[in-house]
């Protein structure tokens, strides 16, 4: 069986959220006998094809972008030729490029959508794009949600009920870098035993402006690694409200957020709004048994962290909520560590990275079978 991804982004350009998860299916499938491209546009003037983790990840041409949205006229081709020789379409929603081509390209293959998240910005556009949008979902063989929660929450997917599948997205443990004993002793001689972490992309809806108002009034150590479009802006808030207490690290390789993510007292995730579909970050802090505080946004944020059972829960914008909640954790620590556990037990049992892998594989061959019918 051959798999064609197809998304705006994938790595190694790029490490996002979505990125991580087609690397994760895509590696995952390859080692279980499934051939894998993954098609995305890329920035490069000499986009090449170069083999990942087993599977194969083409580059094409990306010519504009606009409102989030890339645009590239050779990936018309490139997409054509690529889905000829597959047996399984898998696309990664939403990008409104992605629709035009798979009814341009006029594909006759079994299609399969990974439903990332609803579309929360874009509102006066959403409008242009809303018949397209209900045309290629309504076309596509499956739909798949990361989680029950979105699922329930989402109105767009509740027109598609009869044919969304619910797979949780799932981490393979063994990918991440064991840290050297060196990194782990620097980072611990600069942040001290007991530090709250975030990290992630920094964008809008991550709710970082709240985190820095509930910073206010306390001296826990929070400390914010990853970079993005609103970071210099957040740091002026910081800066303007004088904590000391905040510190922004950039982007920094992946053995330094094992490092952090280890050594961390919990970890701290108030994304506000339903653009935060999922939270792969979040689930990474599970992954190492960390309590995890993250706000009610009806996504899969609360699918990953149950209120007061993998740690605390609170109202999204509400930066009195998010320190009492840091709070609590911080002055409960057998509390603390008993979330932490569950966390760790929690991804074991509903989170790895081959689990959600063999899911898609029994999908793709249930969608081949009645392809063939």
């Amino acid at each position: 069986m051959r798999v064609l991804h197809f998304y705006k982004t994938s790595f190694p350009d790029t490490m996002g959220g979505v990125e991580q998860v087609i690397n994760q299916i895509a590696r995952g499938a390859s080692k279980l006998g499934v051939k894998v491209d993954v098609l995305s546009l890329t920035p490069k003037h000499e986009p090449r094809t170069i083999e990942i983790d087993c599977y194969l990840a083409h580059r094409a041409r990306l010519d504009i972008q606009f409102a989030s949205t890339g645009f590239s006229m050779s990936a018309f081709f490139r997409f054509a030729q690529l889905a000829k020789k597959a047996d399984v379409i898998h696309y990664h929603f939403p990008w409104p490029f992605m629709d035009v081509v798979h009814f341009a390209c006029r594909v006759k293959k079994p299609t399969v959508v990974t439903y990332h998240s609803d579309i929360i910005r874009q509102k006066h556009l959403l409008k242009l794009y809303r018949p397209i949008k209900s045309k290629f979902l309504g076309d596509v063989s499956r739909i798949v949600a990361t989680s029950p929660n979105y699922l329930a929450t989402s109105d767009v997917l509740a027109s598609y009920k009869h044919k969304v599948s619910v797979i949780p997205i799932g981490l393979d443990k063994t990918t991440y870098p064991e840290p050297s004993a060196e990194k782990l002793a620097y980072w611990r001689d600069r942040f001290g035993p007991k530090f709250f972490l975030f990290v992630g992309v920094i964008r809008y809806y991550k709710g970082l402006h709240i985190l820095i108002d509930a910073a206010q009034g306390i001296d826990y150590p929070i400390v914010i690694l990853g970079a993005g479009p609103i970071e210099e802006e957040l740091k002026a808030q910081a800066a303007q409200m004088r904590l000391s207490n905040v510190h922004f690290l950039g982007y920094l390789p992946n053995e330094d957020k094992v490092s952090l993510l280890m050594l961390c007292y919990a970890v701290l995730f108030p994304s506000h709004l339903r653009s935060e579909a999922f939270g792969v970050s979040l689930l990474e802090g599970a992954m190492y048994g960390k309590p995890m505080i993250s706000s009610e946004i009806g996504t899969g944020t609360t699918f990953i962290n149950l209120a007061d059972e993998t740690g605390m829960v609170v109202t999204p914008s509400d930066p009195i909520a998010m320190r009492q909640a840091m709070r609590y954790l911080w002055e409960h620590p057998e509390q603390a560590a008993e979330m932490g556990r569950r966390a760790e037990e929690r991804y074991w049992r509903h989170f790895t990275a081959d689990k959600m892998v063999r899911s898609y594989i029994d999908l793709y061959s249930d969608l081949v079978k009645q392809h063939h019918c």
